[in-house]
């Protein structure tokens, strides 16, 4: 039985109390062993969202979600660092940054989900590949790491079960949105890892969580803060999600982009995020004394390839097919290709990146429920940015599908995401700001 009275720690959060670090642990404890059921935790979830949790009150949540399952403690010579997304359209950006970060001496133990609504999953990315395994025992994530320098893996129930399974309900009560729960559930499961150094890509636009740079500060707040508690040097990188990041959008093709970044032949804006990232790892871990070195040695890794061959280290690490390097065709393949042609000419004005999301998943590209299927080749190459000018019947890009009906439907989906106007419009940046 619960050694605290469920309903009056609920009272209490709903009349804007806070909430003792040893009240919340119980609370988390008791939910995991059953003693509290779900709809008590609901409200207690919806209490929160509705009135927030001050900075010690996540911190207390954060360590009984840690509490709640295995920590990963790495020896003190190995210098841990990972990165965090918030999510977006065509966001592959950790498929190349992991391997140029542990090609140049950092160790990144990364835990990734799965695409869910109109956001893409760097797991499902992975396991375009033949045989690359995402689960793993701690134990086995440790060594991993420690023998490769990185590990791209799913969260297991070993570490956090507390915020696997309250993630879920939040999902399901509406209250994802809320700044302190997303703060815990981020900065737990990358404690609970072992990292000690994280860059945060805050995402903000029509295809992010975060609609706006004011809502996102506060998050970024929390999230430095809450990592200081623990010891870990937090940086957040607020970046534009406006439009789709960089052409692919759908597993294998994003796979694809990532493997020719690796080779030497990168898009403009995944460059920028990339290299962005990357250099704030190395500097806050002590491996670049400057930017300027810290975009050198990125450069390096990539043009020599040395980041290229520690991806395919991983790849055969995690039980992968090294072939998919240079056999495109072993990620993913489909029968249908049709182009998405600009119906008026004009500047792109805006691009509605969240439905494009949505879209997709009518051909599999993406799922609505973490049950659903995916087709891993099924996806989209998309061309203009905001700004850019486009003729009537030039290409808005292409999309890959393996069943036609349902592919011309997303022909029309995608092209009425995208907005033209018929004066010139300003290019936008993208990276918005820093922390």
């Amino acid at each position: 039985m619960p050694n605290i009275n469920p309903v009056e720690l609920i009272l209490a959060k709903r009349e804007g109390k806070a909430i003792s670090a040893k009240d919340i642990a119980s609370f988390i404890e008791n939910y995991m062993a059953g003693a509290i059921p779900e709809y008590q935790m609901s409200a207690l979830l919806m209490a929160i969202f509705f009135q927030g949790l001050d900075a010690r009150e996540i911190a207390s949540l954060t360590q009984s979600y840690i509490d709640s399952g295995q920590i990963i403690k790495f020896p003190a010579e190995l210098i841990v660092a990972d990165k965090h997304s918030t999510g977006g359209v065509g966001d592959k950006i950790s498929l190349m940054l992991a391997p140029i970060a542990a090609s140049l001496g950092l160790a990144v133990p990364m835990i990734s989900g799965r695409g869910l609504g109109h956001t893409g999953g760097t797991l499902d990315k992975l396991e375009s590949i033949p045989g690359f395994r995402t689960q793993y025992a701690p134990e086995e994530f440790q060594a991993l790491v420690e023998k490769h320098g990185c590990a791209l893996i799913g969260q297991s129930d070993a570490l956090v079960p507390a915020d696997k399974r309250i993630y879920a309900l939040r999902d399901v009560t509406a209250t994802v949105e809320s700044l302190g729960l997303i703060t815990a559930s981020i900065m737990s499961k990358k404690i609970a890892e072992g990292s000690e150094h994280l860059v945060i890509d805050l995402k903000i636009g029509s295809g992010a969580f975060m609609p706006d740079l004011g809502k996102a500060r506060e998050l970024s707040k929390l999230l430095v803060s809450t990592g200081a508690s623990f010891s870990q040097k937090v940086q957040v990188v607020f970046s534009n999600m406006n439009s789709p990041l960089g052409l692919a959008v759908g597993n294998a093709l994003e796979m694809v982009e990532a493997i020719e970044y690796l080779k030497g032949n990168p898009l403009r804006d995944t460059k920028i995020l990339t290299t962005e990232l990357t250099a704030r790892l190395l500097l806050s871990g002590g491996l670049a004394a400057s930017e300027r070195e810290a975009v050198d040695m990125i450069q390096t890794a990539v043009s020599s390839g040395k980041a290229l061959a520690k991806l395919e280290e991983i790849i055969t690490a995690q039980g992968g097919d090294p072939r998919v390097l240079d056999d495109y065709s072993l990620l993913g393949k489909t029968s249908v290709k049709i182009p998405v042609l600009a119906e008026t000419g004009g500047y792109v004005k805006a691009i509605d990146a969240r439905a494009i999301g949505y879209a997709l998943v009518r051909i599999k590209a993406g799922r609505m429920q973490v049950s659903d299927s995916i087709d891993y080749g099924a996806g989209a190459l998309l061309i203009p940015k905001i700004g850019d000018c486009l003729e009537k019947g030039e290409p808005i890009g292409e999309i890959h599908a393996n069943d036609q009906a349902q592919a011309e439907e997303v022909v029309r989906l995608i092209r009425a995401a995208y907005t033209f106007s018929p004066e010139p419009i300003e290019k936008e940046e993208l990276i918005l700001d820093t922390m």
